[in-house]
């Protein structure tokens, strides 16, 4: 089922987050953001959630005419599927810089330079993308998860969509809109953080940097968004999240996480 974020004039911003199946694979969500008949998708998934998430953005604009394709990371449950949205859709791949020579490697020879040409390889310090009659801002957190990874920003609904930062294993993906949720929340999202954020140093460089933006959502690519007071409470765990090689011992092992997001 598809849920509206926010909708207002020609603008609308929409989450998928119930079309991976049972036990396929681990819960996801995938995000359209329509304006002036322009449409950018994000981290659409692999393979697995071509056809269901092609299927749900068809609802909403015609594969033809969708315009950008932005990955957060490389990851496959992030952009798995690129040969297919290169080979059935008219859409650009947004992507870092440094992942620009390896998203290819996912797409088939029948793809005429592996797609290259339809790249859009965003700078290390992030830039700002045109669609419809706003632009999308391209909001570097490297070392995030993964050390070329970015998040983006819609300026007109005041979405951040988080890519892995916020992620969460629900099984409701309500709004968490107090401190008190909050505090609820973290037991579903620590694990998955220690383990796969790389230090605070560079939680540290996203928390001043979130804090001059006005965030209405926080919105990530698993479980529930973050909202309201819950915003600044989780700005100021992640500033103060001992992660990654914080937590790595003399043996040079990291900590043990037990999630079912380390798969």
């Amino acid at each position: 089922m598809a849920v509206e974020l926010f909708r207002s004039g020609e603008h609308r911003c929409i989450a998928f987050n119930d079309l991976v199946r049972g036990d396929d694979g681990v819960q996801a969500n995938q995000f359209l953001i329509i304006d002036h008949g322009q449409a950018a998708l994000i981290d659409p998934g692999g393979a697995l959630l071509y056809t269901p998430v092609s299927m749900a953005v068809a609802q909403y604009v015609a594969l033809r005419d969708l315009t950008y394709v932005l990955a957060s990371h490389q990851d496959p449950d992030v952009i798995g599927s690129a040969d297919r949205w290169l080979m059935y859709s008219g859409a650009e791949m947004v992507c870092s810089r440094l992942w620009g020579r390896f998203v290819p490697h996912s797409v088939p020879h029948y793809v005429d330079t592996g797609g290259s040409d339809r790249f859009i390889l965003i700078p290390d310090e992030g830039m700002e993308l045109p669609l419809g009659e706003c632009q999308l801002r391209c909001v570097p957190a490297h070392f995030l998860h993964s050390v070329g990874n970015f998040q983006f920003y819609d300026p007109v609904s005041k979405i951040l969509f988080s890519g892995d930062l916020g992620a969460s294993m629900v099984d409701d993906c309500g709004a968490i809109a107090t401190r008190a949720a909050f505090d609820q929340h973290i037991g579903t999202m620590a694990g998955f953080h220690r383990r796969y954020m790389a230090g605070n140093r560079a939680c540290r460089a996203w928390a001043r940097h979130a804090r001059r933006l006005q965030i209405d959502q926080i919105v990530p690519q698993h479980g529930a968004p973050i909202v309201g007071e819950a915003i600044p409470a989780f700005i100021e765990w992640i500033d103060q999240l001992q992660c990654g090689l914080d937590l790595i011992d003399e043996a040079q092992r990291p900590a043990t996480v037990r999630t079912r997001l380390s798969a």
